[in-house]
């Protein structure tokens, strides 16, 4: 193979990711001054409870309205980033008392949520709760998920549908969670069941120490980062109940499944490396 001819396809694509990265970089540091305006004197509690949404607003009130306001008698501080949109939820979120960061522009849950945790980590919280803002996930079992970090027994808990209750419909997407468990089990030497869960505890310190490069699916990164750099992971059964209202914002079940497993491959090659 002659690679002169690829050269220029190289450049082109180094040239693409440099501007994708630019305007990340742009669109992020725009959300952090929205967030120094609304909240100039923001301090936040030991737990975070940090939700991305895009155009849930007719979800995340009643979301707001379970999360408890501490877990074991550590404060909880729930934080909201809006992925753009326009349908105001973050009118919502002050309503609720909640703190809110707002991306201009839609730029994947990825690209939030790692917002989420640069906002969480400097202003004070030591372990970081994720979950959906569509309702899927019951905030309920939000003090049971944090129970083996507040114990020291964990670093890092995934909330697992297979280990408690699935209350959706979608048997495609079922096998997917199987089967990609097998695959991210294998790669990374775990025995998890639900690696595409994204209803989660962390300790602040695994959020410092993992490599986050994915603007979508980053459960998956976020597993496989963590076991490579030797951190505990462990599970707790969850009751998955069907999406409040509206419409799944991930697409296709193929092409969900096409964008995790590059994911997964990217993420495995790099860790490896």
């Amino acid at each position: 193979m002659d690679f002169a001819v690829l050269a220029p396809l190289t450049r082109a694509h180094a040239r693409e990711k440099r501007r994708h990265d630019d305007v990340r970089n742009l669109v992020m540091e725009l959300a952090r001054s929205d967030f120094r305006r609304r909240h100039p004197d923001a301090t936040f509690g030991p737990i975070v409870v940090l939700i991305a949404s895009y155009l849930e607003a007719d979800n995340i009130g009643a979301v707001l309205k379970g999360v408890p306001p501490e877990v074991d008698g550590h404060a909880v501080t729930t934080l909201v980033v809006v992925d753009g949109g326009d349908d105001g939820t973050e009118d919502i979120v002050a309503e609720h008392g909640a703190y809110c960061c707002v991306l201009p522009v839609n730029m994947g849950q990825g690209v939030a949520l790692k917002l989420g945790y640069e906002l969480a980590d400097a202003y004070g919280a030591e372990y970081v709760v994720t979950l959906d803002a569509d309702g899927q996930n019951d905030p309920a079992e939000i003090a049971d998920l944090l129970a083996p970090l507040l114990a020291d027994e964990a670093d890092f808990v995934i909330a697992s549908r297979r280990l408690g209750s699935d209350h959706t419909e979608d048997g495609v997407r079922r096998a997917g969670v199987v089967f990609f468990s097998f695959v991210i089990n294998t790669l990374a030497g775990q025995h998890l069941t639900d690696t595409s869960n994204g209803f989660r505890a962390l300790k602040i310190d695994v959020l410092r120490d993992v490599t986050l490069e994915q603007d979508q699916y980053q459960t998956s990164e976020l597993i496989i980062s963590a076991a490579a750099r030797g951190w505990r992971l462990g599970e707790r059964p969850t009751l998955w109940h069907p999406r409040a209202s509206g419409e799944s914002k991930k697409g296709s079940n193929i092409f969900f499944a096409l964008q995790y497993a590059r994911v997964v491959l990217r993420t495995w090659l790099r860790e490896r490396r």
